[in-house]
């Protein structure tokens, strides 16, 4: 990994828990303790079970969380873009990461150390109190996935993380701004590669979605809506 000098205030990342709370007296201080760095494609920055070294935050690029299940097999957890963290599942309740963390594409990640990040939480109180609210959303969607894997089926899985996809990195130039593999898909749909095959194939001749090669972009957002309807996609 190579560093890469990131300011937090010319970040254009308007989400990102820093730069909301860079208006704060109090943050001059911490912002310049961080790290920032590239990590390239493919390669993995958090190792589940290895002792937590703080919250990343992406200034610039993508990454799938993981979360390792039955037989040793991954599971994408979560999906995000700039401005998102990660690294916060077990942050302050566990000394080590409950997830991994790996780069889609070339991405440009600031770390606050653990030290730093708890003097934030300490003196910081605006900042605790959005912390907290963000943990109680992703709280709620946590408790939502579960309940969608365990009612929707195969086919309603894949359409479920498509039009998520699709809200999440929008779609440019008719295809979704996110580039992911058939076992991703699989991954994160909690099924096989196979089977996420078969799905985008049919939808593909229902001209619901189109493909180029590992980008999918959607033809028909609302009949692939409507088919999901029921489990509240929103």
């Amino acid at each position: 990994m190579k560093d890469e000098q990131a300011i937090c205030y010319t970040c254009a990342n308007e989400n990102c828990f820093i730069k909301k709370h860079l208006h704060l007296e109090q943050m001059k201080q911490y912002v310049q303790k961080k790290h920032s760095f590239v990590c390239k494609k493919s390669q993995q920055f958090i190792i589940e079970g290895a002792p937590i070294q703080g919250l990343y935050f992406i200034c610039k690029g993508k990454v799938k969380t993981v979360k390792t299940g039955i037989n040793g097999r991954e599971q994408i957890v979560r999906l995000t873009k700039n401005g998102d963290t990660i690294g916060f599942r077990g942050f302050g309740t566990s000394k080590r990461y409950l997830i991994g963390a790996y780069a889609l594409e070339d991405t440009v990640l600031c770390n606050f150390s653990n030290e730093t990040m708890m003097e934030i939480l300490q003196n910081v109180p605006e900042f605790t109190y959005a912390l907290m609210l963000f943990y109680a959303d992703e709280l709620n969607k946590s408790e939502n996935n579960i309940r969608k894997i365990a009612h929707m089926n195969v086919r309603e899985r894949v359409i479920d993380l498509l039009l998520y996809i699709h809200r999440k990195f929008g779609q440019i130039n008719g295809l979704i701004e996110i580039e992911l593999s058939r076992k991703e898909i699989a991954d994160f749909a909690g099924t096989t590669e196979e089977q996420v095959i078969r799905v985008l194939s049919s939808l593909k001749k229902e001209a619901l979605i189109k493909t180029v090669g590992k980008r999918i972009g959607i033809l028909a957002i609302p009949k692939l809506q409507s088919e999901i309807m029921e489990h509240k996609y929103f």
